[in-house]
């Protein structure tokens, strides 16, 4: 299992529209968050992950989505949106994710990133939806190498 990223954004949002800043200061998504690989992303707000995903679709369709959602068909979309105004993002793709059951890898690591925040505290404040598969080793030392990097990288880190 192959993980590349992180990428990073700043986004800025209300309850209906964001705006994202890249670390390369553009205004729009680029690089792995514009890919069809299978993607991992975690907001963080403040300095607390408050929210990891998985996605294949560009981030800005995932985005777009989870913005515009209204509970038709159940599905709301982001809660942080409603409440927050300003996050990071990182992203990371799955570069050598199998044909078959592409996405179950991903979601496994999503689990373990989700696992080691409520071992740091408490589970990501808007943490809605987690998709359990067995684990094995690769699965925890992604996460654990993808929680790293979100902690050394989020603001006041050292405190």
């Amino acid at each position: 299992m192959r993980i590349v990223g992180p990428e990073s954004y700043n986004l800025t949002f209300d309850s209906q529209e964001y705006a994202v800043l890249c670390s390369k200061g553009t205004t729009k998504f680029s690089g792995l968050a514009t890919s069809k690989l299978p993607k991992l992303y975690i907001v963080v707000a403040g300095t607390k992950p408050i929210y990891v995903g998985i996605t294949r679709q560009h981030m800005r369709a995932r985005f777009r989505l989870g913005f515009k959602a209204t509970g038709e068909n159940g599905y709301h979309g982001y809660a942080w949106r409603r409440e927050l105004k300003q996050a990071q993002l990182f992203i990371w793709a799955h570069e050598n994710a199998p044909t078959v059951n592409a996405e179950r890898d991903i979601e496994t690591v999503e689990a373990e990133i989700v696992f080691l925040a409520r071992l740091a505290g408490q589970w990501p404040a808007y943490q809605t939806e987690i998709h359990f598969h067995p684990s094995n080793q690769i699965h925890r030392d992604v996460a654990a190498q993808v929680w790293s990097a979100v902690m050394q990288s989020r603001p006041n880190s050292q405190s």
